[in-house]
């Protein structure tokens, strides 16, 4: 086997390897125990998200190892490190989800701080939950480095009386123990059962949806998001990971030439054929933000439009990440994408062949079961929705996989919300009736701070048995497990002066999920005059730290709440350091 040849006149490491003034910072990798070979190969940072918050975290460890053994069986010398992780399950309902957005900023920073401090020539990304996995997929595009992603793998469904549960089913039961249908002893019963191993949530949520982006885009091998954590063959996968970041630094092949406009097209299309969740909305112009690509809710929204949902999963199906994966996967998906030349072809991906050349390697069909034929999908139009109106000027995104036609159309009058605590409160009281238009307002990027997921609230209301009986919309997120009528990222924000900020109890609201509308039945008139006594934004209790930070950077939730200027305003690109 020839040895590989790598200039390291040319790559970050030598800045830290190479010449008699590096003497100091050599003699740091012989204390680790590094041979002089070693220190002159390229250098890989392998990042994992590894924690003990979660157990989509818990698994990231044992991968790497495997990352570390294919960085060095292609002559590389891999450098492990870990940033942190907010798990959402967790930070659910109280004030930790504050964390969670702010987390992907915080993820992105480290990553980026880690490789420019100790001049990585490429990386490895592990990631396991919501926020972890866009993430680290935007420091590989800001730093512009050969880049390989890889997913830590979903968990393994529960089961309870012959049926497959996830911890979705916890979230609705709680609803249900509160109506009064379910005791605690079976609420017991469930809770011990529904999240039987290692990985992240099972369904179609943020996890998934954005490991599955992962392979559309082209950052992930073939297949690799699909595996659950607690397979053997994830760690083959992973060492394929390793390997094949070192191919593409030496074909010099780096993030930038993978994720163009194109492809990430190519990911919005895999969003809406899954039924994914609404947060890609959110991730994908954030990732797009980092190579200076002008892709926002609006391109998204678009591709969501005109975009058959084929794959049914839940939470508006019936099936898991799993059973995608014994269906044949994303790539199988993207078969079928094709097949109705819904496709980008010449996109690059980390094999170091195109998505084009990848597809014409899958053999799998549609099972007809899991992933639909696209000449015969579940619906014409994809899970996902953007909306528009005098209500969101900046545009709002709604989940309506699985949902009838009937049902993604809805008129009602507002009660009104300040908080989500303050919504929460009301459902489990059953202060609201049915047909109303429940808003929860000031939990935006800037005004919550931090654009909490309102998976409580909505997982209570279908506990109750009345998803489909009220409406919802917030300027903050929803859980890739919501389900019911439930629209968020309505912008501008309430903090930000946006229309939400001015309703008022018993204002007439619509929402049309098939022409894509929301509106409130005021006019132009009104709504302005109730912003010229609007007395500005509710104040937080967060007046310094991190939170206060990113409330202070953010920007608007349409170009994916980012806190930074990103690709177009670089001087420079790390890469080329």
């Amino acid at each position: 086997m020839l040895k590989r040849q790598f200039d390291k006149s040319k790559l970050p490491s030598r800045h830290v390897t190479e010449g008699p003034s590096r003497a100091p910072h050599r003699s740091y990798y012989y204390a680790m125990g590094l041979s002089e070979a070693e220190i002159h190969q390229p250098f890989v940072g392998v990042a994992t998200c590894w924690n003990e918050a979660a157990p989509c975290n818990i698994a990231l460890n044992r991968q790497a190892q495997a990352v570390k053994l294919g960085v060095k069986a292609a002559e590389g010398t891999p450098r492990e490190f870990t940033t942190i992780t907010v798990t959402d399950g967790i930070a659910m309902g109280h004030e930790g989800m504050r964390s969670s957005l702010a987390s992907r900023e915080a993820i992105a920073d480290t990553v980026e701080l880690t490789m420019r401090g100790h001049s990585y020539d490429a990386i490895v990304g592990l990631a396991g939950c919501d926020k972890s996995l866009p993430g680290m997929m935007m420091a590989m595009v800001r730093l512009n480095v050969a880049s390989v992603f890889i997913y830590g793998g979903s968990i393994l469904p529960g089961r309870l009386d012959g049926k497959d549960v996830t911890v979705q089913d916890v979230f609705e039961a709680v609803g249900q123990n509160q109506a009064g249908n379910l005791s605690e002893e079976a609420l017991t019963v469930l809770e011990r059962v529904a999240c039987p191993s290692a990985g992240a949530c099972g369904g179609q949520f943020t996890a998934n949806t954005m490991a599955c982006v992962s392979e559309a885009i082209g950052l992930a091998l073939p297949n690799s998001s699909g595996a659950p954590a607690p397979y053997e063959s994830r760690d083959q996968y992973a060492e394929a990971s390793g390997t094949a970041v070192m191919n593409l630094l030496e074909k010099n092949i780096r993030a930038r030439d993978i994720v163009t406009l194109k492809s990430l097209q190519n990911a919005a299309r895999v969003v809406a054929c899954t039924g994914g969740s609404t947060n890609a909305g959110l991730h994908l112009p954030a990732i797009a933000h980092e190579a200076g690509i002008d892709f926002d809710l609006d391109d998204v929204c678009e591709i969501f439009r005109d975009t058959p949902y084929f794959v049914d999963l839940k939470p508006g199906g019936k099936y898991v990440a799993k059973d995608l994966y014994e269906a044949g996967g994303v790539p199988v998906v993207m078969k079928e994408l094709r097949r109705a030349g819904l496709v980008h072809e010449d996109c690059m991906t980390v094999t170091g062949r195109s998505i084009g050349e990848e597809i014409d390697l899958v053999e799998r069909e549609a099972d007809g079961r899991v992933i639909y034929p696209v000449d015969a999908p579940i619906t014409e139009t994809g899970g996902v929705v953007g909306l528009k109106g005098n209500l969101a000027p900046e545009g709002a995104i709604v989940k309506v996989a699985g949902m009838a036609e009937e049902h993604q159309i809805f008129t009602g009058p507002a009660r009104v919300f300040e908080c989500e605590e303050d919504a929460f409160a009301a459902v489990q009281a059953r202060g609201y009736e049915e047909g109303e238009v429940l808003v929860i307002r000031n939990e935006g990027p800037a005004g919550g701070p931090g654009m909490r997921e309102m998976l409580s609230t909505t997982a209570a209301l279908s506990g109750q048995g009345m998803g489909k009986k009220v409406a919802l919309i917030t300027d903050g997120r929803f859980s890739g497990a919501t389900r019911g009528f439930c629209v968020g990222h309505v912008g501008p924000e309430a903090a930000h002066g946006g229309p939400i900020a001015m309703l008022r109890d018993g204002d007439m609201i619509t929402i049309d999920a098939i022409k894509g509308e929301i509106s409130v039945a005021l006019s132009d008139d009104e709504l302005a005059a109730r912003k010229a006594d609007w007395s500005g934004p509710r104040e937080t209790i967060y007046a310094s730290g991190a939170i206060w930070k990113f409330a202070q950077q953010v920007g608007a939730t349409r170009l994916g709440a980012v806190t930074h200027p990103g690709g177009k305003a670089e001087r420079h690109v790390y890469g080329d350091i």
